[in-house]
């Protein structure tokens, strides 16, 4: 008996622990949060599209900058969510642009500017802002392609139910994004 509750301790502790949530994304040198399902990219949008349609992935651009107090609301609180890390990881190939960073990206279009003038060409006013794309995007700038932009910080449920909204291509549909989260709301809560 005294070697069985060692072990069933043992297991109830990593149980536990893996109902937990993912630790945080730890700030990088910009000052932005860096979390492992981030691609490192030369921010070439068509490059990027490409790479995420090879991986069977949807290519998502997370605008941020330093010392947003909602970025860190969504990397502390709704990122690590497991189910919003998954679909982060497995479905999404995300890369990060610093609202008033440097590093050139190149757009749809060709067009070649430093973050923070891209930024500014595509009229993102928030941070967090996540651009959603489509599989095939044609020549204009990312969020005139994009099939969804999600500006601002949300809670765990409309943040995932917009990657699922996404994954299932509900843009596609006639049934809108609001109308969709209502539905999901309505079905978890008839699960809980």
């Amino acid at each position: 008996m005294t070697r069985f509750f060692p072990a069933l301790a043992t297991a109830a502790l990593l149980a536990c622990a893996a109902a937990l949530p993912a630790p945080a994304a730890q700030l990088g040198d910009d000052g932005l949060h860096k979390a492992p399902w981030m691609h490192d990219t030369f921010k070439d949008l068509r490059e990027d599209l490409a790479e995420a349609n090879a991986a069977g992935q949807r290519l998502l651009i997370l605008i941020e900058q330093r010392g947003c107090i909602y970025c860190t609301k969504m990397h502390e609180e709704v990122f690590p969510q497991p189910e919003i890390e998954k679909l982060l990881t497995e479905d999404y190939f995300v890369i990060q642009i610093n609202m008033f960073g440097d590093v050139e990206v190149t757009d749809f279009d060709g067009t070649a500017l430093p973050e923070k003038d891209m930024v500014r060409r595509w009229g993102m006013l928030f941070t967090p802002t996540m651009i959603f794309l489509p599989e095939e995007a044609g020549d204009l700038p990312a969020p005139q392609d994009a099939v969804a932009v999600m500006p601002g910080a949300f809670e765990k449920g409309t943040t995932r139910h917009m990657l699922q909204w996404v994954l299932e291509k509900g843009y596609q549909s006639d049934e809108p994004f609001q109308k969709y989260h209502a539905r999901k709301l309505e079905e978890d809560r008839a699960k809980n």
